[in-house]
């Protein structure tokens, strides 16, 4: 089993801590975000990472990690990103976005889902988005299942909460079959917008696309994407908003409602 950290990414909301580094390197709690995930994935063993550079990544400096350059990571997106490590996606991988971190029975629960394809959820996202945003169901995405806990719609914008079970964190793994099937539809998806229209997205051109995009393309597809459901446990940085809410918590020793430092 393996790891990868998409960590291409600027961080231009968490200027001014971001002009020296990327997002990832930013640090939380006396610790960067993504020494965070290494931490956690070498407690279970995963000692195989890779990690997608983009932005300022020449200032990585991890000792036996593998680091993959995403070279047009200011006019591309997250999907993107991924498939620069497409020689990467072998046996099981767990694929992780670089801005969140999260506790270690969460990765846990992610190794042992048997599924193809397991997606981390946050069941009470709610709470937590609503200590965030003003309005959640400005950021807030769709997410439904069905009876047996497959996704059945991800990533689209909402209008009630009726809509969304949980919340996708940036967290999955892709095992088995679904190893050549993300890589084949990735591929077809690729050719098709030749024509000029991006199947994954009409809205935006193929590279730009969503990681969310990518994965209802494939529910789309015939996949099944099993939710793997947690109650909070992580964090993601995305704003300085962000960067203050959870060090002010910590100061008040309120954060461990949404995430365990510890743990």
């Amino acid at each position: 089993m393996k790891a990868i950290i998409l960590a291409a990414g600027e961080g231009k909301r968490l200027r001014p801590l971001t002009n020296d580094i990327p997002k990832c390197l930013v640090e939380l709690f006396g610790k960067s975000l993504l020494q965070y995930q290494i931490d956690v994935f070498r407690s279970y063993n995963i000692n195989d990472i890779i990690v997608v550079t983009g932005y300022k990544n020449k200032v990585f400096n991890f000792k036996n990690i593998k680091y993959i350059q995403n070279k047009n990571y200011d006019t591309t997106n997250m999907l993107e990103t991924l498939f620069c490590a497409e020689n990467e996606l072998k046996d099981t991988v767990i694929v992780s976005y670089g801005d969140i971190i999260f506790e270690k029975s969460v990765v846990e629960s992610l190794i042992n889902s048997p599924d193809d394809i397991s997606i981390i959820t946050d069941s009470n996202w709610k709470s937590y988005w609503e200590e965030r945003f003003t309005n959640p169901l400005d950021d807030a995405e769709s997410l439904s299942l069905n009876d047996d806990g497959f996704i059945t719609n991800i990533g689209q914008k909402v209008t009630n909460s009726t809509q969304i079970c949980g919340q996708f964190i940036g967290l999955m793994k892709f095992q088995g079959r679904a190893i050549e099937i993300i890589k084949n539809y990735y591929k077809e998806s690729k050719k098709q917008s030749e024509s000029g229209i991006n199947p994954l997205n009409p809205k935006l051109s193929f590279k730009n696309s969503y990681m969310t995009d990518f994965l209802q393309g494939l529910i789309e597809y015939g996949c099944k994407l099993k939710a793997v459901k947690t109650n909070n446990k992580w964090l993601e940085l995305d704003t300085m908003n962000d960067f203050e809410l959870y060090n002010k918590m910590n100061m008040d020793n309120t954060l461990s409602k949404f995430f365990s430092i510890n743990k």
